[in-house]
Parts: structure tokens; C-alpha cells; sequence
């Protein structure tokens, strides 16, 4: 880095410093004034636009009641190290591979659990045995390269996170990192909320079904009752945390009512995920799926009570169009299994790498993750994202097309056993899908952000079957051998 380049660092991140110490004085008005003029012009998705500075005003909401040590890592680590020193760094990588590194990634140093959860995704990975639980100098390895591609932002999940032994290490020892962990809350006592609290680069997301009917039917009787122990610990050392829901075809409306998000709003929640449930995992079932109709109601609700209540949230298959559709296969992150395969989703069971043996750099590039980016966005209807249940014709072409092997015993049937009926899903939610978006989603845009957004997508879509051509692969892949003697 040269010395004006340093000096430009140097007044950024201490402008920011700065900044972040009157961030509470601002009014949400001031706030989104001085920041709206960047992200109309770097953000091409107007709903992702609109979701930068929702987090932005309800960050400053919640950093007024947050601990020291919070507030100072979410300035030091996510605002300074991946925003700016982060985004230098993968600003050049993208000038030496041509195309930008992910932001983040997933990570799952375990599958073990103290619950036992019906329909758990990750229900069917191996939890005994030898190498079960991913060795710390792995998992400490990932995070250096992580940072060596300006990757600063992790998500930890599992399996259950705190049961594994190196958790506070990571966050110790790389305190320069932002984490969010999902988390099933029941290990979470007043002395680990006080040590988050104390440590501030941790995030927690509780796994919660509805109320307490609903979670204790899927995670055990009293386990509600944990986990309002546990968000009441982190709200009371000033920990920021959130909550994460699962939509079946039972739960669907329950969890994207008014009720259910002022309740965790009340609770002091930061952020809201929402996922979809899919035939993967612990005895899957395919009829356990949201309709297609429950789904084009939740991203209405979502998008609705986005804007209006003091929380963020984020659904990862209603909201195509705020981030440009499928973000996985190393678009926007990747995921790390227990045994160290390189995923390109926490729910598409497939992997050709592993970190045992090839660098993640060298895995992002590999024709494994090219094949998706290649193919990226699979439909030009951004409510249609995902290569599993949305286009699942993608999947089944890539792990065909590239040998990848199933990461854990029965991951196959999604292309195999469940392949017709995914196939029949795909085409009815795809009718639902098409009349949203072209005749509610893309009208309700001012002229000029549809065209723009139009336009943008058609770039995309041309560049990414540029950029990731296919091409004769130069590394072999000892890893497939290697993982799959593992399982």
C-alpha cells in the first residue's frame, strides 16, 4: 500500500471513529441524508437500497443501548475492517481474478447438538467418529485467509455452535473479525451474555418456530422458556441479537404476522432471519414445504413491516430482488461443513474441495463454484432465486457436470428422490412467482429504477457467463478422496 493510499485509509477510518460517537445524536433523517447519495449510486436493487439504510437507522437505535465492548467492535471490526480495510482488499483481488470475493461465509465447526430437533437441515451430517469437529488449526487457518481476501464478516452455525470448545477463542483471538452465530439459545446463561457483551464481535440469532407451542413441539419441551432466558441475558448486558425462523407450510403466517415480530421487537431483538424450509437434513418431507402462495404472502409481510418496525429483517428465498437473486457459490458466500468441505450453500449438500487440502482462494476459482456463478441469476424473475427448489435443474447439472460428491449419507436425494416433486414445486410457485413479479413487484418501481434494475440484471446475467466460462481445470482434486474416506 502506498503512502497516499495510507493517508486515505488513516482519514477514513477515523472519520468514521468520529462519526460513530454522534452517530446517536443524529436524527434517522440526517443519517440516511448523508449516506443516501453513495448507495443510490452503488446499489443497483432499489429494495436493496432501501435495506442499507434500514440498517443503518435501526444500528444507530440499538448501538445507544449497547455495551462498550459492542459498540466498539461493531465500529472497529465490521465498520472499519470489513467496510473499508476489507473492501480494499478485495477490490484487488477482483482487479488480479476479475471478479469480486464473497463478503462473508458460513461456517460449521460442529454438527453435534444438545437438542434433537425434527427436520434439522444439518440432522444428517456425521457427529461421531474421527473428525467430527473441525481442529482449531483449520478453522484458525480459515480466518486468516478469510482476511487475506478482505473477508472480515463470519457466520458461525452448526449444529450448535457453543458446544464447541474453541468458540470464545475465535472470538479472542481474532477480534478484528465481525460474527454472527446461529444459535439454539439454551447454553446461553448471564456469564457467556456478559462475555459476548465484553467481547463485542458476536451477533447471536436464536432458532425460534412462533411462540412457545410452536418451538417446544420442534426443539423440546421448556425450550422457549430458555430462550427468553437467554435474549433477556444478552438484552440486559447489552448484546446485540436477533432471531431466526424457519417458515413450513404450518408456520408460515404465524411467524411474518404483526404479533410475532413486535413480540421479538419487545424482546429486544436486532435482526430477524427467515429461511425456507427445505427436503433436506433429518428425515426430510417435501409436504412440510410453505406453498407457493405462503411465500408470496411472506415477502409481502416482510418487505411491509421492513420499513416500518425498529428491527431488520431478511427472508434468504423472498429476497431475490434486493440482492440480485441466488448469493451462494461464492457470489456472496460460501459454506464450511464440520469435516472442512467447501459448499456452495449451508442447504445445497454438495461439495468437490476441502480446506484439508486446497486454499479457499483457490476453491472460490475452481470449476465447482465458476459452474454456479457461471449460471447466476438462474432466472431473470429475482423471486425465483434458488438452484434447490426454484431451479432445481441447476443443481443437478453442476454436481453432474463437475462430479461433486453428496457432503454427508442421503444429501443425494434432493436430485434424486425428491427430484419430481421439486421439478412439479418449481413450476407451480413459478406461475405464483411471474405474476407477482411482473405484474405487482416490477410496476410498483418508479420508470427509471425498473429500467436500471432490468438493465443491471441483463448485464449480470452476460458478464457472469463471461467471467466464469468454463475452461480446463489445472488443480486436481485430492480432496474428494480425502472427504469422502471421512464420511
Amino acid at each position: 500500500m502506498g503512502i497516499l493510499s495510507k493517508a486515505h485509509e488513516f482519514v477514513v477510518t477515523n472519520t468514521l471513529r468520529g462519526m460513530a460517537k454522534f452517530l446517536p445524536l443524529l436524527s434517522d433523517e440526517k443519517l440516511i441524508a448523508v449516506v443516501k447519495k453513495r448507495i443510490d449510486t452503488e446499489i443497483p436493487y432499489p429494495e436493496g437500497r432501501d435495506f442499507v439504510m434500514r440498517i443503518m437507522t435501526v444500528a444507530k437505535h440499538h448501538l445507544a443501548k449497547a455495551s462498550p465492548g459492542c459498540r466498539r467492535r461493531a465500529v472497529e471490526s465490521f465498520l472499519i475492517n470489513s467496510e473499508v480495510k476489507g473492501a480494499k482488499t478485495r477490490e484487488a483481488l477482483q482487479q488480479r481474478l476479475g471478479y469480486w470475493a464473497p463478503y462473508l461465509f458460513v461456517i460449521s465447526p460442529t454438527m453435534k447438538c444438545n437438542l434433537n430437533c425434527w427436520g434439522c437441515y444439518a440432522g444428517e451430517y456425521e457427529k461421531s467418529g474421527k473428525e467430527t469437529d473441525l481442529p482449531w488449526e483449520l478453522f484458525d487457518s480459515a480466518m486468516k485467509q478469510a482476511k487475506e481476501m478482505g473477508i472480515y464478516f463470519i457466520v458461525i452455525s452448526g449444529g450448535e455452535p457453543f458446544v464447541y470448545n474453541h468458540i470464545f477463542r475465535l472470538l479472542e483471538e481474532h477480534n478484528d473479525m465481525y460474527f454472527q452465530m446461529y444459535t439454539n439459545g439454551s447454553l446461553i446463561d448471564s456469564e457467556v451474555a456478559k462475555r459476548i457483551a465484553d467481547l463485542g464481535n458476536l451477533i447471536p440469532c436464536i432458532s425460534v418456530e412462533g411462540f412457545e407451542k410452536e418451538t417446544d413441539e420442534r426443539r423440546g419441551k421448556g425450550q422457549f422458556k430458555k430462550i427468553m432466558s437467554a435474549m433477556e441475558n444478552l438484552r440486559k448486558n447489552g448484546v446485540l441479537f436477533g432471531y431466526s425462523a424457519t417458515a413450513t407450510r404450518q408456520n408460515n403466517d404465524m411467524i411474518v404476522s404483526d404479533e410475532f415480530v413486535d413480540f421479538y421487537v419487545d424482546k429486544g431483538c436486532f435482526i430477524g432471519w427467515y429461511f425456507n424450509y427445505i427436503p433436506i437434513g433429518r428425515v426430510p418431507r417435501f409436504e412440510l414445504m410453505p406453498t407457493p402462495q405462503q411465500r408470496i404472502h411472506r415477502k409481502r409481510q416482510i418487505s411491509r413491516m421492513r420499513l416500518e418496525k425498529d428491527i431488520l429483517l431478511a427472508d434468504f428465498w423472498c429476497d431475490g430482488p434486493l440482492c440480485g437473486g441466488c448469493i451462494a457459490g461464492g457470489r456472496h458466500y460460501f459454506h464450511i461443513n464440520n469435516k472442512g468441505d467447501v459448499e456452495p450453500c449451508v442447504f445445497t449438500h454438495f461439495a468437490k474441495y476441502n480446506i484439508r487440502d486446497m486454499r479457499l482462494e483457490d476453491i472460490l476459482d475452481s470449476d465447482f463454484f465458476r459452474a454456479f456463478r457461471r449460471r447466476q441469476p438462474y432466472n431473470k424473475n429475482l423471486m425465483r432465486p434458488c438452484a434447490i427448489i426454484d431451479n432445481p435443474e441447476v443443481l443437478r447439472e453442476v454436481v453432474q457436470e463437475v462430479g461433486a460428491y453428496p457432503s454427508h449419507e442421503g444429501a443425494e436425494s434432493i436430485i434424486t428422490e425428491f427430484a419430481a416433486q421439486l421439478d412439479k414445486y418449481a413450476k407451480e410457485y413459478g406461475e405464483v412467482a411471474d405474476d407477482y413479479w411482473f405484474n405487482e413487484y416490477l410496476p410498483s418501481l418508479t420508470e427509471s429504477d425498473r429500467k436500471t434494475f432490468l438493465e443491471y440484471i441483463d448485464f449480470m446475467k452476460a458478464d457472469d457467463e463471461k467471467v466464469f466460462a468454463r475452461r480446463p481445470e489445472v488443480s486436481t482434486s485430492p480432496s474428494k478422496t480425502r472427504s469422502q474416506t471421512t464420511q
